[in-house]
């Protein structure tokens, strides 16, 4: 019960610094992950899906493979189906990502704001946050009543593979 509590406070952390919404994917093994947060908008999560946007998303391979943080700006070069440019018409204009690569196991994240970039603080918040999700769900099952309730009022989505 305990760990959900710090579940919870940290997703509230983040919703605070992504009023656009994000993604938080953590201990990702075979593009499943163990536990997947989205605070994203219903219309843009549909879409998302319905056009396969994760088999296109440059901020999915910079994850897997970089252990920090990097502003989707960075990765707009990479951007050749325009995802970016789809996700601005919901609001998303500015993103940060984060990737957690540690003894082998990945988890990672994308946050978003339709207001300003986000600031190298709020980046290094967005880092610190993951980290700490991956550390306390490495060996934790999180599915508690309470849980669920708080991300449902914080419209977060959980699913736990």
């Amino acid at each position: 019960m305990y760990t959900a509590h710090l579940v919870e406070d940290r997703l509230k952390r983040l919703r605070r610094i992504s009023p656009a919404g994000f993604a938080i994917a953590l201990h990702t093994k075979f593009a499943s992950p163990r536990y997947l947060f989205q605070a994203y908008e219903k219309e843009w999560l549909d879409r998302y899906s319905r056009e396969g946007m994760v088999m296109k998303d440059p901020t999915i391979p910079w994850a897997f493979e970089n252990h920090g943080t990097c502003r989707w700006d960075s990765l707009r070069h990479l951007d050749s189906t325009g995802i970016f440019d789809a996700a601005a018409e919901y609001g998303l204009r500015h993103g940060v990502t984060v990737g957690i690569v540690q003894d082998d196991q990945h988890s990672m994240a994308s946050f978003s704001r339709g207001d300003r970039a986000f600031t190298d603080d709020e980046c290094k918040e967005a880092f610190e946050q993951v980290a700490a999700l991956h550390e306390l769900t490495r060996t934790t099952i999180i599915d508690t009543p309470s849980l669920h309730e708080t991300l449902r009022q914080l419209s977060i989505y959980l699913t736990r593979g």
